[in-house]
């Protein structure tokens, strides 16, 4: 008898210590309703109605998942988003930039490989290479996007305007603006506008696409004549009154604001603003455009392309599973269309169709020549806002040389 009960009392005692152990498994992922919980982080809060309803979608078709959204600005995003993916306990699904952001988080490690995912197949494999890196698909960019400039077809229509093709056909559009009352150009020169202009205005001034690649390298500098010139360019448009005065100041929702109320002609920002513009003025038709900075006859390119909002997973989660399901339906093609034609965002998912007037039109640009986001292409965030910061001081009153040289010496402290 006993020998029984001992038997008995160790069964009993070996069961507990599984289901302890069972127990201590289950809850590092599930909270008390028995449902995993992942985490979302992001920088799109346009976009957070759309996504509150993409989860909700998802949460139904899997009960057993739940997924907490957090939404960052932008700027805020670019600098702390290392830092909140180190310890595993938010962004098990997180997003980057590409360019100095990407890299950041690849050498600490932080992308989950999703090359052989089943996923991958969702995306035209022309338009992920931003992700990629040593051979693996370590991110996955959500969003096609054109940054250069919007513009007013009606206001182009009714001064009888047409889509400059040069730089001096750019002049004297932007003076036909400013004589008929318009600003010419929207410049948010407070947060975004310097950094997404510059890229269209620089594409034919330095067309080899390997140009910051070269300045790391410390065979060209920003001080030679493909970085001043842009500079002088900016100051030209600001001393004649197209970029309005007080440019510095603005802050892209007001200058969309001024596109948006026909105030302003063009905003020198991106296509992933034409969804605002319209929601604050349905009527109005929006096109886009880029600045030729050179004769016609010069020109390599006609605008700007970026692929962004690069979908990842953590490669500190312990959700991993979870994450790649919530990626899996977010890039599937009903979902993708939901989201794109809510929020106005091309995307680089197959076979979408777009509804609106301004998605259509974006879109024809995939068969223009335009190359990727100069911008995106600078791996140090330091020598990044060097060069932003030098188009910030020309329009703040220094000399276009003196912009560039006190530039280029931030570039030779962190290449040395």
């Amino acid at each position: 008898m006993k020998k029984a009960v001992t038997v008995f009392l160790s069964i009993i005692l070996t069961l507990s210590v599984l289901l302890v152990g069972c127990s201590k498994t289950s809850s590092s992922n599930s909270g008390k309703d028995g449902k995993t919980t992942i985490s979302f982080i992001h920088w799109r809060g346009e976009d957070t109605e759309v996504f509150n309803e993409l989860i909700k979608k998802f949460e139904k078709e899997n009960p057993n998942i739940k997924v907490e959204m957090n939404v960052y600005p932008s700027e805020q995003y670019q600098s702390t988003a290392q830092t909140l993916l180190r310890d595993g306990s938010a962004g098990d699904v997180f997003t980057s930039f590409p360019g100095s952001q990407f890299e950041i988080i690849k050498k600490a490690g932080l992308f989950t490989d999703l090359t052989n995912e089943t996923f991958v197949k969702n995306f035209n494999e022309n338009l992920i290479k931003a992700g990629q890196a040593d051979g693996k698909q370590l991110a996955l960019p959500y969003q096609l996007v054109y940054n250069q400039p919007v513009y007013n077809v009606g206001i182009f229509e009714k001064l009888g305007l047409e889509v400059p093709k040069d730089w001096d056909s750019f002049l004297e559009v932007c003076e036909k603006l400013k004589e008929n009352g318009y600003i010419p150009i929207a410049f948010p020169g407070a947060d975004i506008g310097p950094g997404q202009f510059m890229n269209s205005m620089m594409m034919n001034n330095a067309p080899d696409e390997q140009i910051f690649a070269k300045l790391m390298e410390g065979k060209v500098k920003l001080t030679d004549e493909w970085w001043v010139k842009t500079l002088r360019q900016f100051k030209e448009l600001y001393d004649k009154g197209y970029i309005s005065k007080d440019a510095l100041g603005m802050k892209h929702d007001g200058a969309i604001a001024l596109v948006a109320q026909e105030k302003a002609a063009m905003l020198a920002t991106g296509s992933y603003a034409m969804a605002n513009i319209k929601s604050q003025n349905p009527n109005i038709k929006l096109g886009l455009l880029a600045p030729i900075t050179v004769d016609k006859d010069k020109a390599v390119f006609e605008g700007i392309h970026t692929t962004t909002f690069m979908l990842a997973i953590n490669s500190k989660s312990k959700k991993k599973e979870e994450a790649k399901k919530f990626i899996e339906f977010l890039t599937t093609k009903e979902n993708a269309e939901f989201y794109a034609n809510k929020t106005g965002q091309q995307l680089t998912i197959k076979n979408v169709n777009y509804q609106s007037e301004e998605l259509k039109t974006a879109a024809e640009w995939m068969n223009k020549k335009t190359r990727f986001q100069p911008r995106y292409l600078i791996p140090d965030a330091d020598i990044e806002k060097a060069v932003v910061a030098s188009i910030q001081a020309v329009l703040g009153g220094t000399s276009p040389e003196k912009a560039a040289e006190d530039a280029q010496k931030i570039v030779e402290q962190k290449i040395k």
